[in-house]
């Protein structure tokens, strides 16, 4: 990575972070003739969306914390030429259950057929799967209309309301809690479960939140793309950040790694980012300061009081297999089960349970989780000879563990949690996970799991939550701005996740920062 000149220099804007939205950010300036800096902390670009091998002596590159796609827009990756692509999954999700004292399961994906077949199977008539037609129907033609404004100047609320034209739809989405639209819709346990858990991403909240914090992530989490589907990065996450890193260092921007910013000096006019290396502290002039890093962390760098804490509420763990497991129901091939979304323990009495439960200071009796598995759809993370003897990666993604619950020993919780996370898995195993879990060159079993504090002390999460803050809704609130980047400093922009309709892997505040800086109404 190169680094600033040793003269000083003024540059156009320097990004402080590189993360996927600075980068986004850094490509479009760059690429529009402006003189660009990116201060990175670490000794590589990339954030929370890289991929590493985490297991040593095994080559195998996961997408280590964020793992799908569906939030980054395709004009962003044709507007900056990126070599990059995504594969869909054939099968959506896969939920295995237990009933009438035999394992059964949900499948959704792998034809219109099929899936009709698995709701009737599961809950004996028609009903459930015409009501899951009619409900993503609903959010299918929401995502149409909402996700193209993602790239566009903030709409206020009444615009995005006549942008959405179905007040049924604005209502159950936007105005009431979206438990209510799905006991609505939904009758069965299991299928309420699985509707609701795009409302709990990485988000600590009851169906019935009168906040609609759970409105919010489940309206980023079936609008992606103005579908709502959630694809796989082909070679995984870091081949994005690779490639946005290429196409702003192509452009002209110059990366810094090693460098981490301490404070922002701005007046409206002119700026001053003050850096820490190795080798001691400089300065960096620019005309826009551009912040890939959390509301907190842009605080403390211009010396402002801090927003309320954000808190994650997630576990992730990374695996490698020699095999995939077998399932305790017939019906079930691994290869589909696990190539879309494996959901564990999330009916929707669990759901609410396991919320009670973490709300009350103690780690859910059963652990409500997701996992998928990234080689099924995209076998080239795996070395061939890995993928040739039939391994497997898998990511798990836990809800319902609020940063609270590993305040008092984050290694011990951490552990407890992934043994009776992984439990509750291998109940709809014919097979003990570990049977099958890979070692490393070491003997190790490869896995790998990180709690909301150890996302925090590595990426500065905060309260290692992977949105920044509360997600929020993607139109104009008081103080939002024309495109929602927009801080108590007129040059100074906010570009990562904790933007108004940031979150997710979608380089939408870094394209937005960038275009208020271009449009000159980022100062």
């Amino acid at each position: 990575m190169k680094t600033p000149p040793s003269t000083p220099r003024t540059f156009d804007a320097v990004v402080v972070g590189g993360g996927h939205n600075g980068l986004v950010a850094a490509a479009y300036l760059a690429r529009a003739g402006r003189s660009v800096l990116v201060l990175e902390r670490l000794d590589h670009t990339g954030g929370a969306a890289v991929s590493t091998r985490p297991f040593a002596g095994v080559d195998a590159r996961l997408s280590r914390y964020s793992y799908l796609v569906s939030l980054l827009p395709r004009k962003i990756v044709r507007d900056l030429g990126l070599d990059f692509r995504v594969r869909a999954r054939t099968v959506s999700s896969y939920t295995p259950v237990e009933r009438g004292g035999r394992p059964t399961g949900l499948l959704v994906g792998g034809g219109e057929r099929r899936t009709r077949e698995s709701f009737a199977r599961l809950t004996g008539s028609e009903r459930e799967y015409t009501a899951w037609q009619r409900f993503y129907a609903m959010t299918g033609q929401v995502a149409q209309r909402v996700f193209p404004t993602l790239t566009e100047p903030l709409p206020t609320r009444e615009e995005l309301r006549c942008r959405v034209d179905d007040e049924a739809a604005w209502r159950a989405l936007f105005e009431e809690p979206v438990g209510v639209a799905i006991e609505e819709h939904f009758a069965d346990d299991l299928v309420r479960g699985v509707a609701l858990t795009d409302a709990l991403i990485g988000t600590f909240a009851d169906a019935h939140d009168p906040s609609l914090i759970q409105n919010r992530c489940f309206l980023y989490h079936v609008i992606g793309g103005g579908t709502g589907a959630w694809d796989v990065p082909v070679g995984g996450m870091g081949a994005l950040t690779d490639a946005l890193a290429d196409a702003a260092r192509g452009a002209g921007a110059v990366l810094a790694t090693g460098h981490e910013a301490v404070r922002i000096d701005a007046d409206g006019r002119t700026a001053e980012v003050t850096y820490r290396t190795a080798d001691g502290e400089g300065v960096a002039a620019a005309r826009h300061v551009l912040v890939n890093a959390s509301p907190r962390e842009l605080a403390a760098l211009t010396g402002q009081a801090p927003p309320p804490p954000a808190e994650g509420a997630q576990l992730k763990v990374n695996m490698l297999l020699n095999r995939l497991p077998r399932l305790r129901d017939p019906d079930a091939d691994p290869r589909e089960a696990f190539a879309g979304t494996f959901h564990i323990a999330e009916g929707y009495g669990q759901l609410a349970a396991a919320y009670a439960r973490a709300a009350a200071g103690e780690l859910p009796d059963a652990p409500p989780s997701e996992i998928y598995c990234h080689s099924l759809t995209d076998p080239t993370i795996l070395a061939p000879d890995l993928a040739a003897r039939g391994m497997h990666t898998l990511t798990l993604f836990g809800l319902h563990t609020p940063a609270r619950l590993f305040a008092r020993d984050n290694d011990a919780v951490r552990e407890e949690l992934l043994k009776s996370t992984l439990a509750q898995l291998d109940a709809h195993l014919a097979e003990p996970l570990a049977d099958c879990l890979a070692t490393d060159a070491d003997g190790r079993p490869c896995i790998e799991a990180r709690s909301p504090l150890d996302l925090e002390r590595d990426l500065r999460l905060p309260g290692g939550n992977i949105f920044h803050r509360e997600l929020s809704w993607p139109h104009a609130q008081d103080g939002t701005g024309h495109w929602g980047v927009e801080t108590g400093q007129s040059n100074v922009l906010l570009c990562g996740a904790g933007a108004v309709r940031g979150g997710g892997v979608s380089g939408v505040p870094g394209h937005n920062a960038a275009m208020a800086v271009l449009d000159g109404t980022g100062a």
